[in-house]
């Protein structure tokens, strides 16, 4: 991870989260969590949809701020920062969002090039070295002249992700990366994933739903819902929870803990109009 400040750290989580609250109106997402996450690793962060998967990563990144508790990246409280010293941090971090999210008017080449060109002083000679290495790096070089619109899911996932390690950052968030992908598609992003953390030394936080997929790859695992941690552990040791939540959410059954019907009066009374 370089020779700065995460390598003098490197006995410390990269992440460390305590007491972490966080409302949306009367919706508390998250409370009073704690969560670490290891250096050069890849740790998962699994759990049904609307549970705060993504909001986390917008928390660890400091675009909102939460109602109590800290968040730490390399010893920094990420919300005490001054704007400068939190887009410092910024820069040290990737991010592969749900979406993509490339530029359509920009070639696969230029989308990837852009983070270089907007924030370093490189020549354009050096910058087309990194991004053809880039791009070698995710399979797709040969599409470099192409416009988004004519790649498929999954090949715009790919280069979505050359572009989140332009910067050759020390942390990479993945929020949902197999959502949508055809089984060919998903199993090279796995496989991407897993290869670019080991061979850069980065530290990965995927974000997902996938379970088989995400603890394929994972070096330890949170598993959130209802505000809290549910389970924490290596992939073996969550995927071996003998928690009735947790073995509702890895088994996909339809009913348990997590119930299928919201909350709601009796039918009967309902269907008859004397629920007020």
């Amino acid at each position: 991870m370089g020779t700065g400040a995460g390598a003098a750290r490197s006995g410390e989580p990269l992440v460390r989260i305590r007491g972490l609250r966080f409302a949306r109106g009367d919706n508390l997402i998250f409370d009073g969590v704690d969560l670490d996450i290891p250096r050069g690793g890849v740790t998962a962060v699994m759990g049904p949809s609307g549970t705060g998967k993504t909001t986390l990563l917008k928390l660890i990144s400091g675009q909102l701020r939460p109602a109590a508790g800290t968040i730490e990246v390399d010893g920094q409280d990420v919300h005490r920062l001054s704007r400068s010293a939190l887009y410092r941090l910024r820069m040290r971090m990737g991010m592969l969002f749900q979406s993509g999210a490339l530029l359509t008017d920009l070639s696969v080449y230029d989308n990837v090039a852009y983070p270089l060109r907007e924030h370093t002083g490189l020549p354009e000679s050096m910058i087309r070295k990194l991004v053809l290495m880039k791009l070698e790096a995710v399979g797709l070089r040969g599409v470099r002249a192409q416009m988004p619109a004519t790649l498929s899911g999954g090949m715009e996932r790919r280069v979505a992700l050359a572009r989140a390690v332009a910067l050759d950052p020390d942390m990479i968030l993945y929020d949902e990366p197999f959502t949508g992908q055809d089984p060919i598609s998903l199993g090279v992003l796995v496989s991407l994933i897993r290869d670019l953390n080991d061979a850069s030394g980065l530290t990965s936080i995927v974000v997902s739903h996938d379970v088989a997929e995400t603890l394929s790859i994972a070096d330890y695992a949170y598993i959130i819902a209802d505000g809290r941690v549910m389970e924490a552990g290596t992939a073996a040791e969550v995927s071996d929870s003998r928690s009735e939540w947790v073995r509702q959410f890895l088994d996909g059954l339809p009913d348990g803990p997590a119930h299928f019907h919201a909350p709601a009066p009796d039918l009967v009374p309902d269907l008859l109009g004397e629920v007020r």
